[in-house]
């Protein structure tokens, strides 16, 4: 084989092919880890509630400018995602416009705004509020799993009515194959410069948030390369029994949980860091309506985004009323109504403070482990699969 046939190939491995599940699980959870240790926490909806706000602030709803995009650390986590997702859909040829017919349009505005509702009770997405709460060892990821859980079931029941009585056939595609190359590499020399734009500006955060640009950069890219997504390891259980990308997504918690652990006994991270004050309501309430409306939307919080990075246009719509929604509520929550000073929707309860760290991993453990042998059974023997 000539040298040239060998870059083909690894071309065709890392930029082209498919990996699966579980391969983007593990490279998801190091890369987390990694982003922890680094500077903070992964999360999605603050960087999209800062979105939301500058336009809130533009029609005069916030008489403050909320914090500038490029340099508010949640914000550039999503910009950094986008851009390793998009980066991933352009040379893999991928890319291409999207646009769905009427009905999915309609229903990515409600599921939009649902979400947008579901992340502020919750404090978090599927990100935030769950995978991250897990592997921050709070308690309100556990609850708002369980939310999730019967959220997406409600949410699939929705979805077979649908088809029984509403048909969405149509759309339009636009395809850029010709020049996806082209964005890749611009879109590629984009994520260079920022990065070298953080790590040589004066700011004291420019080291950090380059770090955090290149590294979500990376979750970005994996994410789109391995079809990473939460919605589907809920939905696919309980719609076709098919259970691989629910094994990747326990796995991939499993590992994170067990990195920030050791992170937080280090040291390294505060150990309230991303524990919430919403266990266990905000988290349950709020679990079961984001539940849903990702299901109706096609896509969770980073299933949205790296979805909007490979050109459909209807997430691209969930995210706008997504983050328009969720900047609102939380502006009423946090300021008008203070709900989180007066406990209306919980209490922060961080795991370690009751179990030990060592117990409250092993409870952990076994819950991302019986939901693992849950989804494996149920793929088999198909008792909870509610579908066609």
């Amino acid at each position: 084989m000539s040298f040239s046939e060998s870059l083909k190939g690894l071309y065709q491995t890392v930029f082209k092919n498919n990996y699966s599940p579980i391969t983007g699980g593990i490279l998801l959870a190091l890369f987390v880890i990694l982003l922890e240790m680094w500077y903070r926490p992964w999360g999605i909806v603050g960087g999209l509630r800062n979105w939301g706000e500058w336009v809130l602030y533009g029609i005069g709803f916030l008489e403050e400018a909320p914090p500038h995009p490029l340099w508010f650390s949640s914000s550039v986590l999503n910009i950094g995602l986008i851009l390793g997702a998009f980066i991933s859909a352009t040379l893999a040829n991928e890319f291409g416009l999207r646009i769905p017919p009427r009905l999915e349009i309609i229903k990515a505005i409600v599921a939009g705004i649902l979400m947008g509702i579901g992340s502020a009770l919750a404090q978090g997405c599927n990100i935030g509020g769950f995978y991250m709460a897990i592997a921050n060892l709070s308690a309100s990821g556990i609850a708002m799993m369980l939310g999730l859980v019967v959220g997406v079931f409600i949410g699939v029941k929705y979805l077979l009515w649908e088809l029984e009585h509403f048909s969405s056939s149509g759309g339009i595609e636009i395809s850029t194959k010709k020049i996806n190359p082209v964005l890749g590499i611009i879109a590629l020399a984009i994520l260079l410069y920022g990065i070298y734009a953080y790590f040589s500006s004066d700011s004291e955060e420019g080291l950090l948030l380059g770090g955090a640009l290149l590294l979500t950069a990376c979750i970005g890219f994996v994410m789109h390369r391995s079809r990473f997504c939460i919605v589907n390891s809920f939905r696919e259980p309980f719609l076709s029994g098919e259970a691989e990308m629910a094994r990747g997504v326990a796995l991939s918690i499993l590992i994170a949980t067990f990195g920030i652990l050791l992170i937080k006994m280090a040291g390294i991270r505060e150990p309230m860091t991303y524990v919430t004050p919403t266990f266990v309501w905000g988290a349950l309430i709020g679990g079961l309506i984001f539940g849903a409306a990702m299901v109706v939307a096609g896509g969770c919080g980073s299933g949205a985004l790296w979805r909007v990075a490979e050109g459909q246009v209807k997430l691209m719509i969930v995210v706008i009323f997504f983050a328009l929604t969720n900047s609102i509520l939380r502006y009423y929550l946090d300021n008008v109504w203070e709900v989180w000073d007066k406990g209306w929707l919980g209490g922060a309860v961080f795991l370690p403070d009751y179990f030990g760290y060592g117990g409250a991993f092993i409870l952990l453990a076994l819950i991302i482990i019986l939901w693992y042998l849950f989804v494996d059974w149920n793929e088999k023997s198909e008792k909870f699969v509610i579908g066609l």
